[in-house]
């Protein structure tokens, strides 16, 4: 708007995108920053009434109170054809407001913080062509994570200290606790915007790191007592250098185990963006790809060298403990600069948690049947069934925490009212975006299945003939497992985000461990229904 007035010689200030032109003895004129110039301000005099000619002095206002007003040299203000675009104001409050949040207090400009991306327009075949390619990926990281287990089940330490199977799925469980949750958090801030900048994307990417640091550490250590308690106390026996073993093993894994994959999500994510891809479709599936892998050859590896130190040295293992849980204080300290990392820090810990008690649960029904000789050929398939599910299912819940934050911005469409508790229908046969990825995940289940099961055939991996029977049997499980997941996770996302919890932080977790509980579930029934009537292993491959 533009006003006119006499009575200050002096700059005054009055809201922010508001500027006085203003000379001694001539009415000042306001300047809104949209562009419009509106003159006009009715002094006591008509002669007042236009400004004399001569330099204008400009000035920010920021608030109208600030102008002395005499009792003899007072105005009457008039504003005329006053026509301020509401929209765009609301779009630069927005702006002003996403800069507040990250914390830019250093930059006085007004365009420091980017516009949120529009949603991206996929059909259900540029979600399959975008997702089939990773998903295949990791369906093969999985077969390979599979064909180390069922190695390395006949090593040493598996057979002497077997509560190791019990940390397997625990620490597979890794990459839904945490890489898998934290692609989806940084999908979702690539996606609306908040990793645009590179000052936005560097402070993410270290809070992150960070994080998982943290929780990989309380993970791995929470997991080994896990193993101690399912393993040992029903049995009886108890050795404390078997459990430090356990602890040992664990929290190293998993510290490694995260940083590297924490650091190839990062880069995953950055590149997906950058060649116009949805990180949603692509980051989770490839954080399984190696992550199975990954983490299997550094538990092998770890707990053998350590068990090998057992009869040398009794200091080695707690050593290696106390190194890795001394380095979590500075993860800490790292993490709490960063606040969206300081919330997760301080409240993610119980889906972590949680979902990692549920893949003991898996694990102890893998180490009870593994253990069988009669049902050693389920160690190659478990990793399998367990990482295909999983990651299916995180990109589904990725997919949908993105579309409820997306929705739920300022200036966007208002967001969806949360479902209490969708039908199958409304999650399989709908017309919307979510309905129509989770049919293309699911038709991807069973040829997904049948290339993964035909390289381990071809490969004479495992300890089990691949007949007709067992494979129908299998693939019963396995698209169970994943119509189960998916349905879950329509659920739950949207009765987290109905809740004001961030699914990006909450599901994930959740589901992947769910994952692995049905999977290890589902495939262990199986082989024992094989085995009564009567289609037993051959000991392919032994």
């Amino acid at each position: 708007m533009v006003l006119w007035s006499k009575e200050q010689d002096k700059p005054s200030e009055m809201s922010t995108g508001a500027i006085e032109t203003k000379k001694e003895g001539a009415p000042p004129a306001y300047h809104h920053t949209n562009g419009s110039v509106h003159p006009i301000i009715l002094t006591d005099s008509p002669e007042d009434l236009r400004p004399e000619a001569g330099d204008y002095e400009l000035t920010e206002v920021t608030s109208f109170s600030e102008r002395p007003e005499s009792e003899n040299d007072r105005s009457e203000m008039v504003v005329i054809d006053c026509r301020a675009n509401a929209k765009g104001q609301r779009e630069e409050d927005a702006l002003l407001e996403n800069a507040s949040q990250s914390n830019e207090s250093d930059d006085t400009s007004t365009d420091q913080s980017p516009v949120p991306s529009a949603p991206l327009k996929e059909t259900s075949l540029s979600i399959g062509l975008q997702v089939v390619f990773p998903f295949l990926l990791a369906g093969f990281g999985t077969v390979a994570a599979g064909m180390v287990l069922d190695i390395d089940q006949h090593w040493t330490v598996f057979t002497e200290v077997t509560e190791v199977f019990i940390l397997v799925p625990a620490l597979l469980g890794l990459k839904g606790n945490l890489e898998m949750t934290l692609a989806s958090r940084l999908s979702t801030a690539a996606n609306i915007g908040q990793m645009d900048t590179a000052k936005d994307m560097w402070k993410m990417i270290m809070g992150n790191l960070a994080l998982i640091q943290v929780q990989a550490t309380v993970v791995g250590f929470l997991a080994s007592i896990a193993a101690v308690i399912f393993g040992w106390i029903p049995e009886g026996h108890f050795k404390m250098g078997h459990a430090v073993l356990l602890c040992a093993s664990s929290v190293a894994t998993a510290f490694i185990a995260s940083l590297l994959l924490g650091l190839i999500m990062i880069g995953v994510i950055i590149g997906s963006r950058k060649v116009g891809i949805n990180p949603d479709n692509v980051a989770t599936p490839i954080a399984a790809s190696l992550g199975d892998l990954i983490t299997l050859s550094l538990l092998a590896g770890i707990s053998t060298g350590l068990y090998e130190q057992l009869e040398y040295n009794n200091y080695a293992n707690p050593l290696v403990c106390a190194f890795f849980v001394a380095l979590t204080p500075i993860w800490v300290l790292i993490a709490r600069r960063i606040p969206s990392t300081r919330e997760v820090l301080y409240s993610g810990w119980e889906p972590v948690i949680i979902a990692m008690a549920i893949s003991s649960v898996g694990g102890l029904i893998l180490d009870k049947t593994v253990s069988n000789p009669n049902f050693a050929g389920m160690a190659v398939f478990t990793p399998v069934i367990n990482g295909v599910g999983g990651n299916l299912v995180a990109v589904q819940a990725s997919r949908i925490s993105t579309y409820l934050h997306m929705n739920g911005l300022p200036m966007v469409e208002p967001s969806p009212t949360p479902k209490k508790c969708p039908t199958p229908c409304s999650t399989f046969f709908s017309s919307n975006v979510n309905s129509r990825s989770a049919r293309v995940l699911f038709l991807l289940v069973a040829p997904g299945h049948l290339v993964f099961l035909y390289t381990i055939s071809s490969m004479r991996a495992g300890h089990t003939t691949l007949t007709t029977i067992f494979i129908a049997f299998y693939m019963t499980a396995a698209l169970l497992q994943v119509l189960i997941l998916l349905y879950l996770a329509d659920w739950m996302v949207h009765w987290m985000w109905g809740r004001g919890m961030n699914p990006d932080n909450f599901s994930i977790p959740y589901l992947t461990a769910l994952g692995d509980l049905l999977g290890t579930g589902f495939l262990a029934l199986c082989f024992h229904i094989l085995w009564l009537i009567g289609d037993g292993d051959a000991d392919v491959g032994d």
